[in-house]
This record gives structure tokens, C-alpha cells and sequence, in this order.
């Protein structure tokens, strides 16, 4: 790729959060999906009434992504890693970025030390996460743009390794991105057969290093919106370190997390506990709220993890650090976390 290419996707997607590109979505999304909803759609099925406690407590594990910490802006990695434990987390999803500590500018060395940072402090790094899949899709039609895409997996994929983490978030594609107006649609037909020559392409590697590679549900993209379809594209790598990462929030533009659930079944690895309300109608970022403030109806949610054995983590996925006090987001969440388990009245 030619420096001029890469200094065009950096000014547009580098030095842009999560939050900033699913943010500019809302337009779009807004024109599009307005009308899907029903009345009862958007108050959620959730306002049947929830027990005030859990009747179980669920043996699953506490988690959250870094998206939800001021960093690197007012917190290093450190600083957040000790707040994580302090709340209570068992561990701390982080993300990967074109800068910062987690980058392709890390050594490995650099990346041994977060992940030795990471056990003195006493947490586990639950998975890997990126924005990059957005300007560098698999399913590009610039292969150039492909080749880079499959060369920052690469790199993600060795620094889960040496950092100590065996999850890696895999977006596998997308039909279109409505945030990045210069990317045209993609066929779905031509996007699935890139996508899964993609992932194919990172198993090698993946299973050489020990590590997973989790697809994720991804909202408006176009592509592997039904549980079946994202069945189907896991089961046809045939490799046993493809999985699911499965998005509560994200299901809950259309439908509902504990459909979903029973479906993907065994498939799920790792989790985001995404809250969503249904009571917008206006399906943007916004939509996306913290832990119990939306509508997604989190005892029959639970029950479905639980139904299949589901024991891995629960990480809190959010895209807006509290500008004052933001230690209060992160104490919130493992509160909420621990009455969803059934730890805490």
C-alpha cells in the first residue's frame, strides 16, 4: 500500500474512536431502519416485569472493554488495568489500534510487558478487540486494501499471543459501511467469498499461536444478520478455533439476544453485554446506554447463556467514557454485572 493511500485511511479512520465511527452512522441508519420498529418493538419485551433478584447465580465471568476508560487521554494502561480489579472485574478486553501501546508498533517485548502488566495487577485480558476492521474490511474491493487488512490481523493475532490472551474479535466483512462515505457496497455474494477465504487465510496462524478467532454480529453491515447465517459461515471454515462473538446490543437493533442464543448455541466464545434501548426510534449510537438503563430483558438473557453452559466472560462494550468522575461508568458496570449474575440484590 502506498504511504499515500495509508495516510488517507489514517486521516479518515486512525484517529478516530469507535465511538466516532459508529456515531457518524446515525444519519443513515436513521433514514434506513426508521420504520422498522413497532410500538411493542421499542419498549422491548423487557417490561413484562423482572424479578427483583436472580433465583440463580450464573458462573460466568466479569469483563470490560477499554472503550469504557479515558484512555489514553487521562488514564495510561496501567491505571486503567488497577481500576478494572478494584471494581471487581475478573478482566479487561483491549483494543487495537494503529497507535497507542497496542499497536503495530509494539515489540514483543512491549506486548509481553502489557500482558505481564495485566497479571501483577491481577486481572485476565479477556480478548482483543479493533476499529480497523472498518478501514481495512477484509472485503474491500481494493486488494491492496484486503492485503493490509490480512496484515493487521496477522499482527493482531501475535500480540494476543504474546500479551496472554487466546480471543481474538474478528469482523469478517461487511456489505457496506454507511460511516465511510468513500467505501462503495459489495455484493453480498462477492463480501461472503471474501470474508471466509479472509478468516481462512488467518486460521493457520491463529492455530499455530493458540488463538480463537471470534466473529462478531455487527449492526447495519449488511452481512451474517441471522443467527443461521452466522452458523453457517463458522461451521464452513472447519476449523476449530473459529467461533462467535456474540453481541447482545448489536441483535437488539432487530431482535432480540435470547433468540439469538439457543441458535448460535456452543458456537459462542466470548461475549459483549451490550445494553440497547428500544425505546428510540431514531437508531443511532445513542441507542447503545450503560448496563440496565435500556430495554433489553437481561433475566431471560442470562437464562439463555445459561441453557448452553455458556461460562465465559460478560464484557461491557461502551464508546463513552464519563467525562467527569469516570471511575463512577466503570463501578456502575460491575455493580449491574453482579445483580445480573445473581451475586447482589
Amino acid at each position: 500500500m502506498s504511504s499515500e493511500h495509508e495516510s488517507v485511511l489514517a486521516r479518515t479512520s486512525g484517529h478516530l474512536s469507535r465511538r466516532d465511527l459508529l456515531a457518524a452512522s446515525a444519519g443513515m441508519a436513521s433514514a434506513y431502519f426508521a420504520a422498522s420498529a413497532s410500538g411493542q418493538e421499542r419498549a422491548g419485551r423487557a417490561d413484562a416485569g423482572s424479578p427483583a433478584r436472580s433465583a440463580k447465580t450464573y458462573d460466568m465471568k466479569k469483563s470490560i472493554n477499554l472503550w469504557a476508560f479515558p484512555y489514553p487521554a487521562r488514564m495510561d494502561l496501567r491505571q486503567c488495568f488497577e481500576l478494572a480489579k478494584r471494581a471487581g472485574f475478573d478482566g479487561i478486553e483491549v483494543n487495537f489500534d494503529l497507535d497507542n501501546d497496542l499497536s503495530p508498533k509494539a515489540s514483543d517485548a512491549d506486548l509481553r510487558a502489557i500482558g505481564k502488566m495485566a497479571r501483577d495487577v491481577g486481572i485476565a485480558i479477556s480478548g482483543m478487540c479493533t476499529f480497523l476492521y472498518w478501514p481495512y474490511p477484509f472485503t474491500a474491493d481494493d486488494p491492496k486494501v484486503r492485503a493490509r487488512a490480512l496484515e493487521l490481523a496477522s499482527n493482531m493475532i501475535r500480540a494476543c499471543h504474546l500479551i496472554g490472551t487466546d480471543n481474538l474479535l474478528v469482523v469478517p466483512g461487511a456489505v457496506f459501511i454507511p460511516w465511510m462515505k468513500e467505501v462503495k457496497e459489495i455484493p453480498l455474494a462477492v463480501c461472503d467469498r471474501r470474508a471466509r477465504e479472509a478468516v481462512g487465510k488467518l486460521v493457520p496462524q491463529a492455530e499455530r499461536l493458540g488463538v480463537h478467532l471470534n466473529i462478531e454480529n455487527i449492526f447495519v453491515s449488511g452481512y451474517l444478520m441471522t443467527a443461521a447465517e452466522m452458523n453457517d459461515f463458522v461451521d464452513g471454515v472447519g476449523s476449530d478455533h473459529v467461533h462467535v462473538h456474540f453481541d447482545t446490543g448489536n441483535v437488539m437493533f432487530f431482535q432480540f439476544p435470547q433468540d439469538y442464543i439457543p441458535v448460535l448455541g456452543k458456537r459462542i466464545r466470548n461475549v459483549h453485554l451490550k445494553e440497547y434501548t428500544k425505546r428510540s426510534t431514531d437508531y443511532t449510537i445513542e441507542g447503545f446506554r450503560p448496563l440496565l438503563d435500556g430495554t433489553t430483558d437481561w433475566p431471560a438473557v442470562m437464562a439463555a447463556f445459561d441453557k448452553i453452559n455458556y461460562r465465559g466472560y460478560l464484557t461491557f462494550e461502551y464508546f463513552h467514557p464519563f467525562a467527569h468522575y469516570p471511575e463512577a461508568l466503570i463501578y456502575h458496570t460491575s455493580d449491574a454485572l453482579d445483580r445480573l449474575l445473581g451475586r447482589k440484590a
